[in-house]
């Protein structure tokens, strides 16, 4: 039975079909015979007792500079569609708060992947706090002195915004260097919320392995290695893509981690792993399963789908 799958996700028609998550399961989903409404965050709206999108539904191929048809400008209630994806890219700021308190009202009539309760509710450098045993030593404040204490005691740190994403903001500070307080003014003049800072670990150098669980269980990995004289290995900032396996390490952290994201609804998570170190668990937009599939085969998107159909009675 078709299902008719929501897309609530950044403009679509500017994304990179080879490498974005959300197209390849959009892609997978009308494979299988669903059918695609998308339709951009700003158009979420709630009225008078329904959660309501302005959209198009889709087509979708694999051609570049064509990936896309849409139909004309509609009107959907998204209490009578069967699923919908909370897709669209942080920052996650009160805008896409919002937007998970609106979709947890039709949720899980109406399946919302991520469960959106729990999306809010786990960003990504938060969620790793319950696992301080698989994290390397790491701190959350605003308060400049207790940074100065936490860089006096570890010496070479990296410190970059609590609710960022892609790599943007993300400064090393070494033991030699002096901009902590430059840095501390700069952020906090921007915004009030707090910092996150933690010890640097020297084997980012060698990659920053992101790890993809679809309820709870690993299907995989890719490696994204930094470019030379960077320290950030996000591929939006210039990381390189390369195959690599799972360690019993990454083994164990997803034994540990599993369980509560399955619990939680979290379907599609990407978990970042430098070393043998637990960084991030990302639930609000991960990426990666293009680059899995073309280094392993591994179908990320068709397993995802097969837990999804199973939860609609599909």
């Amino acid at each position: 039975m078709p299902l008719k799958v929501a897309l609530q996700m950044d403009p679509i028609g500017s994304v990179n079909i080879n490498a974005d998550s959300t197209f390849r399961i959009a892609l997978e989903a009308q494979a299988r015979g669903h059918v695609l409404f998308y339709y951009t965050p700003d158009r979420l709206a709630y009225v008078e007792g329904r959660v309501m999108a302005r959209g198009h539904w889709i087509e979708l191929r694999r051609e570049v500079g064509n990936h896309v048809s849409f139909g004309p400008e509609t009107e959907v209630d998204l209490s009578e569609v069967d699923v919908v994806w909370l897709r669209q890219d942080p920052p996650f700021d009160m805008g896409y708060i919002t937007t998970t308190h609106l979709l947890e009202i039709i949720h899980p009539k109406t399946l919302v992947v991520n469960d959106p309760f729990w999306v809010r509710n786990s960003p990504e450098k938060l969620l790793v706090l319950r696992f301080p045993d698989l994290t390397p030593p790491t701190a959350i404040a605003r308060d400049l002195g207790t940074i100065r204490a936490f860089k006096a005691r570890h010496g070479d740190i990296i410190l970059k915004p609590l609710y960022g994403n892609g790599g943007a903001g993300v400064f090393r500070l070494d033991p030699n260097d002096r901009n902590l307080a430059s840095l501390h003014e700069l952020f906090t003049g921007m915004s009030r919320e707090p910092l996150i800072v933690q010890k640097f670990l020297p084997d980012v150098s060698k990659g920053d392995k992101r790890v993809i669980l679809v309820d709870g269980e690993p299907v995989g990995a890719i490696n994204r290695v930094p470019q030379a004289g960077e320290t950030r290995s996000n591929m939006h900032a210039g990381g390189r893509p390369e195959k690599v396996g799972l360690t019993p390490r990454d083994l164990e952290i997803c034994r540990r981690i599993g369980p509560v994201l399955k619990e939680k609804g979290q379907i599609f998570v990407g978990i970042d792993v430098i070393g043998d170190w637990l960084t991030e668990i990302n639930v609000t937009s991960p990426t990666g399963i293009q680059e899995l599939e073309r280094f392993d085969g591994t179908n990320t998107a068709e397993r995802i789908w097969q837990v999804i159909e199973a939860k609609r009675g599909v």
